[in-house]
């Protein structure tokens, strides 16, 4: 930026939302287009983008990286499950996990990963660790998308306060033309294309300094080979890990059969409370009519025989009541949409309740007693 444009601006910057918000919408929106299931944050600090991803449907492994063990430890309970999520366990599952180390050393546990991110990273490394950093992230790692945001320097005059650095513990801040050659560099090593972009645009008339954070998203062009793969395989444990959670899910046989079994019950209870109800009215209607009305109405509860209760249970779909028993089909419990996508199929269903449900002695229903109509 010349002389004559510094001198003109004489405004506050105020990023409205905060520039880091936006670098953190930035991937989200990201992960929203290109749908990743596993995603590592590099440089990860206080966890903050991590615990933004974890509501992402599409992401199943979220892992997480920093050389400062203690910033981490302070804020990862942010990223361990909520009764929530064990009370309505999710359809996807999810593994969070935070490692103590650095980008600069190889470690298997950072392999076959779709997206990697390191926001606000590169310009905390020193000159030796960020030679090594591109043959870490870009050739060991070697995700699908890389995604790297800096610091441009060019915005710099425009930041009150600002006198080198923006922070005391960044060891260079790039121009755009300096990040640019970098990773046209980078990309054109490893097999990789890079798209050039930002986030926390300048004041109106001051378009020519470009985004305050600028950014780098790369793309791998060609999948791994098999023999890089290999000799991957072979490199040493180097990292620590910090932290780790298991997110219950329904693709858990445990939980999907708490889940079938409470759906179960509750679509029962449900379809019980209907059909007392409607017997209670057709009840009080037929004390209300006169007495030759009466002669004709067939009461519905308690009127079958053993043998015609069976006929009823394996040929219709309504729940009817014998000796104080409400018999509910689980076919028809079965076409309940939630129960039907939590299955899959009849049998699956058979399966996951048995023995946890009282049936009829054919199996075929599910028994609840008359009596307790507030269970």
């Amino acid at each position: 930026m010349d002389k004559n444009s510094q001198e003109q601006f004489t405004g506050t910057i105020k990023f409205t939302p905060p520039l880091y918000k936006q670098r953190y919408c930035f991937i989200k929106d990201l992960v929203g287009k290109y749908k990743p299931k596993k995603v590592a944050d590099l440089g990860c600090a206080d966890c903050t983008l991590l615990w933004m991803l974890k509501s992402c449907s599409c992401i199943e492994v979220l892992a997480g990286l920093d050389t400062c063990a203690s910033v981490m430890k302070e804020k990862m309970h942010r990223l361990s499950p909520l009764p929530g999520d064990y009370l309505q366990p999710d359809d996807r599952s999810l593994t969070v996990t935070l490692y103590h180390g650095s980008v600069a050393h190889k470690d298997p546990c950072m392999l076959g990963f779709d997206l990697v991110t390191c926001i606000e990273l590169i310009e905390h490394l020193e000159e030796l660790e960020l030679k090594k950093f591109p043959e870490v992230v870009f050739g060991f790692m070697a995700p699908t998308i890389v995604v790297i945001s800096t610091p441009n320097s060019e915005f710099n005059p425009l930041l009150p306060g600002v006198m080198l650095f923006r922070h005391p513990d960044h060891k260079f801040e790039w121009n755009r033309a300096q990040f640019q050659s970098w990773a046209l560099e980078t990309a054109r090593r490893y097999d990789y294309s890079v798209e050039f972009t930002g986030v926390g645009h300048p004041p109106s008339g001051m378009e020519n300094v470009g985004f305050c954070t600028q950014i780098g998203v790369f793309f791998r062009k060609y999948p791994q080979t098999s023999e890089s793969a290999q000799s991957e395989k072979s490199t040493e444990v180097v990292y620590k890990m910090v932290f780790k959670a298991v997110y219950p899910s329904l693709k858990d046989e445990k939980y999907l059969q708490s889940a079938v079994v409470s759906e179960v019950i509750f679509t029962a209870q449900m379809m019980k409370r209907r059909l007392l109800d409607r017997l209670m009215s057709e009840h009080e209607e037929y004390n209300d009519d006169p007495p030759e009305r009466k002669s004709k109405f067939q009461p519905s509860v308690n009127c079958f025989s053993e043998d015609l209760g069976k006929l009823v249970v394996e040929k219709s779909l309504e729940p009817f009541v014998q000796e104080n028993v409400v018999y509910v089909p689980l076919r028809t419990i079965f076409s309940f949409p939630k129960v039907n996508r939590l299955c899959g199929t009849f049998e699956k269903l058979c399966k996951l309740i048995a023995g946890k449900v009282t049936l009829s002695s054919d199996g075929s229903a599910v028994m609840l007693d008359a009596e307790h109509e507030n269970e």
